[in-house]
């Protein structure tokens, strides 16, 4: 076993290493498994399912929260998960913007990303911890964002009236 991967113990006590080689599989299935010739640009079944509003956003969420809830079961950090979650949610928030939501798709990749922080979580150390800082300002941002929305409205409507 490698000297700084983090063991997991399964239900039956055993300990083993995670195994990444799903995960990356289903990741690289999502973003980046086609290329579009002779440019470079690689893209996955992400992009294309973006095309059917909301039932596409809707599919991949569902994948990624999967991927998410199994990498959690096999010793994810709660810090790591909420970075996952974010990067989900952001992926879809981005993906369901008609067409242009669709081109942003292909450069974000989100399940990549979160390969990535699991594999810096277990091989080099990083994103220890509970994540509630994180979930805290994630939390005030969000409160920021709806108070300007509903104050832009009351603008509005106040202009109408």
């Amino acid at each position: 076993m490698e000297p700084n991967v983090r063991v997991v113990y399964d239900p039956k006590g055993r300990s083993t290493p995670p195994s990444m080689a799903t995960f990356e599989h289903v990741a690289r299935l999502l973003d980046s498994r086609f290329e579009i010739p002779g440019t470079g640009i690689r893209f996955g079944l992400d992009p294309l399912l973006s095309l059917f509003p909301v039932a596409g956003d809707l599919i991949t969420f569902v994948i990624s929260g999967m991927l998410i809830y199994t990498m959690k079961r096999h010793g994810a950090s709660r810090e790591v998960v909420v970075k996952m979650l974010l990067n989900a949610g952001l992926d879809t928030l981005i993906g369901a913007i008609p067409l242009v939501g669709t081109v942003l798709d292909v450069f974000y990749r989100a399940n990549e990303r979160n390969v990535r922080l699991l594999r810096e979580y277990y091989h080099e150390g990083k994103h220890q911890g509970s994540g509630t800082g994180l979930l805290i300002a994630i939390i005030a941002v969000a409160l920021v964002i709806v108070a300007a929305f509903v104050f832009l409205i009351w603008k509005l409507v106040e202009a109408i009236l």
